[in-house]
C-alpha cells in the first residue's frame, strides 16, 4: 500500500513538472506559416493530419525516396509464409543521412515542437514491411504508444496502399474526450489487455465502425499521427504493405526504454549511427 502512494505521488509530481515545462516553453515555441497551423490544429482535434510528401514539399524529399526504394530492394525475403502470424519485417535505417535529413527538416520539426510543446528529440527511422494477415495480432490490434506524454509519429507508404493492403486507421481524438465515458471504456478495455491491444469487435462496441477513419493513400502518402492519444491500428490485409516510421517525443520522453529500438540492436541496421542517443531539435 505504502509503495503504491508513493508510485502515485511520484507520477503525480512527474506530471506537475511536465505541464509546467510546457507552460514555459510556450512562449518560445517557433513561429509556424499558415498551412503548417492547419496541421497543426488537426494534430489537436483528431490527433492526426493526412497529406503526401509533394503536398508537404520538403526540400529533401526525392533523396529520401531513392534511399528507401533502394533499401526496400535489399531487405531480405525473411521466408515466413508457413507462420500463421507474420511479425513486420523492420529494418533501422536511422544511421543513413537521407533519412537523417529527412527526419530534422526545419518546418517539420517547427509542427512537431508547437504540437508537442517542449524541446524534441528525433529518436528514428524504421524501414517496415507488414505482411499478408489473417486475423488481429500485434499492430493489427487496436493500440496507444507509451514512449511519452504526446508522440509523433509519421509513417509514409512506399507503395500504393488500398483496403486490401491494409490501412492505417484510427479513432479521432474528438470523439474520445479525455475523462469522456468513451474514453474510460476503451482505455479500460486495454488495460484489462495488458495494453497489448483490442480487436474490432471491442472497439465497435464503444465506437461505430462508421465513425472510424481508414487512411488509405497512393504511395508518397504521409500520415501524422499522435500515437500516444489517438487509439489506432494497421488492418487486415491481403497484400504487403512498406512504409517508413519516424518517430518523435518531448526531450527528454517520459520511457526513453522505449525509444531505443530506433537506433539500438532491436532490428538489423542499414548502417550504424556514431551515437547511441536521439538526436535532439
Amino acid at each position: 500500500m505504502f509503495s503504491a502512494i508513493k508510485r502515485k505521488i511520484s507520477t503525480l509530481s512527474s506530471d506537475f513538472k511536465y505541464y509546467v515545462a510546457r507552460w514555459k516553453h510556450s512562449r518560445n515555441l517557433p513561429a509556424l506559416e499558415g498551412s503548417d497551423r492547419n496541421i497543426l490544429n488537426a494534430l489537436k482535434k483528431d490527433g492526426v493530419y493526412v497529406t503526401t510528401l509533394a503536398d508537404l514539399g520538403l526540400n529533401s524529399t526525392s533523396e529520401l525516396l531513392k534511399a528507401a526504394y533502394h533499401q526496400l530492394s535489399q531487405m531480405e525475403n525473411p521466408n515466413n509464409d508457413h507462420l500463421d502470424e507474420r511479425l513486420p519485417q523492420i529494418y533501422t535505417v536511422t544511421g543513413l543521412p537521407e533519412f537523417y535529413a529527412w527526419g530534422i527538416e526545419k518546418r517539420l520539426v517547427n509542427i512537431i515542437e508547437n504540437y508537442i510543446g517542449l524541446p524534441i528529440a528525433f529518436h528514428g527511422v524504421h524501414l517496415r514491411k507488414d505482411f499478408k494477415s489473417k486475423h488481429q495480432f500485434g499492430t493489427l490490434l487496436w493500440h496507444s504508444d507509451a514512449e511519452d506524454r504526446r508522440i509523433i509519429k509519421i509513417f509514409i507508404y512506399l507503395n500504393d496502399v488500398e483496403e486490401k493492403t491494409g490501412p492505417f486507421e484510427y479513432i479521432p481524438r474528438s470523439l474520445t474526450p479525455l475523462f469522456s465515458w468513451k474514453y474510460f471504456q476503451l482505455y479500460y478495455k486495454l488495460y484489462k489487455s495488458r495494453y497489448l491491444g483490442i480487436d474490432d469487435e471491442e472497439v465497435k462496441a464503444v465506437i461505430p465502425k462508421s465513425a472510424w477513419k481508414s487512411c488509405p493513400g497512393p504511395a508518397g502518402t504521409v500520415i501524422i499521427v499522435d500515437t500516444k492519444n489517438a487509439l489506432h491500428h494497421g488492418t487486415i490485409r491481403i497484400e504487403d504493405r512498406s512504409t517508413l516510421f519516424f518517430c518523435y517525443t518531448a526531450n527528454p520522453p517520459e520511457r526513453p526504454d522505449l525509444c531505443t529500438q530506433y537506433w539500438d540492436d532491436t532490428y538489423p541496421r542499414a548502417e550504424l549511427r556514431s551515437s547511441s542517443d536521439a538526436i535532439s531539435v
